[in-house]
């Protein structure tokens, strides 16, 4: 594993800092201690909105180097946002290969970010640059720009965070994604996505956690809430419905 463990010191915070947001949101507060163990070379983050799994995305990323405005590892930042106070507390357990990328120069460093509330106007700027791809993606639908550049990045490996790489992506789309996840992490790389998607969380041999006022918790994609409520919705959508329309 590139990333073994993320986690927050609590003793570099003072008690008044302690009380407030973000260390307030359940998955937060669970980095303290002996805070997130990755098992998998592929994990998924996923919870309703607001439960914090873009928070944790986010910070990862920042933590490991990467722009959090979104972009590649191994180049300096892109954009002016400063660092988010997690992303500034964050703490990162490295294997072997992510010690050498973390110990070594930001050029030895490999990986991506997408966050998908800024990805459009990353892709515009990006495109044509060196190291990234040569298409032009702001002459392309939203979701062949994402698969465009899902195909252009994901090639070595290093750290992957995407934050909700679906939301541009119809069904067929989301499964080629899917396939992509899949060779992305037979090269060695590691990859942590928070989603809504039961199509991506499906893949075989990924690490669920579902994130929550309860926290975080490992699980099991058939037992996820949003599998149990796609599942009851396409099987009979007036059940839904009628408490919502007319």
């Amino acid at each position: 594993m590139i990333v073994e463990r993320m986690r927050v010191h609590r003793e570099m915070l003072g008690a008044a800092e302690a009380a407030r947001w973000p260390w307030t949101v359940p998955c937060v507060a669970e980095l303290f201690g002996s805070g997130v163990a990755f098992s998998a070379p592929v994990t998924f983050l996923v919870g309703e909105n607001g439960s914090g799994k873009s928070t944790l995305a986010e910070a990862l990323a920042e933590a490991f180097g990467l722009d959090s405005y979104g972009g590649r590892a191994g180049s300096r930042y892109a954009s002016h946002r400063e660092r988010s106070v997690l992303g500034e507390y964050l703490r990162l357990e490295y294997g072997p290969h992510g010690r050498r990328m973390a110990n070594g120069p930001r050029e030895a460093r490999r990986g991506f970010f997408l966050r998908a509330e800024s990805a459009m106007q990353m892709m515009e700027e990006k495109q044509g640059s060196r190291g990234y791809w040569s298409e032009r993606t702001d002459e392309m639908s939203h979701g062949e720009g994402f698969l465009t550049v899902f195909e252009s990045m994901f090639r070595e490996p290093g750290l992957y965070v995407l934050d909700e790489p679906e939301a541009a992506l119809s069904f067929t789309s989301t499964l080629r994604l899917v396939g992509l996840l899949d060779e992305l992490a037979r090269t060695g790389a590691q990859v942590v996505c928070a989603t809504h998607s039961p199509i991506l969380a499906a893949l075989p041999g990924a690490a669920v956690l579902e994130i929550g006022d309860h926290g975080i918790r490992p699980t099991t994609w058939q037992d996820l809430a949003i599998v149990d409520h796609w599942r009851r919705y396409l099987e009979r959508p007036d059940a839904y419905l009628r408490h919502i329309v007319g």
